[in-house]
């Protein structure tokens, strides 16, 4: 992440070390259901919190348990219209249902340490090979070293390898088999926007750390963002090497105030890809641990029906 830390705090990012992810996956039917009981998008926090806690649209046995389920959702999601980043994921929820699973993977992304921490290892894997629970507490350990006991760092690295393959980016069950992301002009425009709020703008809002979570070019990225303009969800020209990129329905003025670029952010112009330009510090982190992913790679592609593994949800 780029920019002044209370600015995007403020937009719906994290700084936190902490995450949802020591207990939870991304909850993915969690949050498909949750939306679904509360179709209004302008509805408040409080009303999700009913939905869940006292109405118990989820179907949780305990009071106990539906309260701390909505507490899980509220970390990775904020459930709440005022908070920018919920709002955009609320608007291209409705709008692109086969990118549902990587909407959820950026937002819980952009605000949970634990599973950021995990972004460059997986990435880094080759397609088609094997990513065990064991290489992901390792990449863990080295991510928070002597922060999590055994059994923690265990059930950690199982509900973070979950949630990468609800994404779309691991198939299988215990053993694992990576595969290629599957984006969609809704996901690449909502990965777009974070970029946008975290102060990257132009090109580099479809090279960002987020864009590089769907695993597609610059030219696949700008296809998808033209068809996204074209559906009317952002609004995108390129003029050879230049790149101007818009939210008019994400963003309320004030918002867009709060997300200026700091002095000295990058505009991309007379580049098509940024290779070589200083990353954002979450891309950084995100290269090293790429690097990690490489060296732990091992065993041949295998394929796989194993149903997928929904631990904590």
């Amino acid at each position: 992440m780029i920019g002044d830390g209370k600015r995007i705090v403020r937009l719906g990012f994290s700084l936190g070390r902490g995450g949802a992810h020591t207990a939870r996956t991304m909850m993915l039917d969690d949050l498909e259901a949750l939306l679904d009981a509360v179709s209004d998008p302008a509805a408040l926090h409080k009303e999700y919190r009913e939905a869940v806690v006292e109405e118990n649209c989820l179907g949780k046995r305990s009071g106990s348990n539906r309260r701390n389920t909505f507490g899980f959702l509220s970390s990775l999601y904020a459930l709440d219209p005022a908070v920018v980043l919920f709002r955009a994921l609320r608007f291209f929820w409705s709008r692109d249902s086969e990118g549902r699973p990587l909407l959820a993977l950026l937002c819980a992304y952009a605000r949970d340490a634990v599973l950021r921490s995990t972004a460059g290892f997986i990435l880094g894997i080759p397609e088609g090979s094997t990513v065990t629970r064991e290489q992901t507490e390792g990449c863990l350990g080295e991510a928070f070293p002597g922060r999590f006991s055994r059994a923690t760092l265990k059930s950690t690295a199982q509900n973070v390898n979950c949630t990468w393959t609800r994404a779309g980016l691991l198939i299988g069950s215990a053993r694992k088999t990576r595969v290629r992301a599957k984006a969609t002009a809704g996901s690449l425009a909502y990965a777009a926007f974070i970029g946008y709020l975290a102060g990257e703008r132009g090109g580099f809002m479809l090279t960002s750390e987020y864009a590089r979570l769907l695993e597609i070019s610059f030219d696949e990225a700008a296809d998808l963002a033209s068809e996204a303009s074209g559906a009317g969800w952002m609004i995108f020209n390129r003029a050879g090497e230049v790149v101007e990129a818009r939210f008019p329905k994400l963003i309320t003025e004030e918002e867009m105030e709060g997300s200026r670029e700091p002095e000295g952010a990058r505009v991309m112009e007379g580049s098509r890809e940024p290779e070589g330009s200083r990353e954002p510090e979450g891309s950084r982190v995100m290269e090293r641990s790429m690097e990690r992913g490489k060296s732990r790679e091992s065993g041949k592609p295998r394929e796989t029906g194993r149903k997928e593994e929904t631990v904590g949800e």
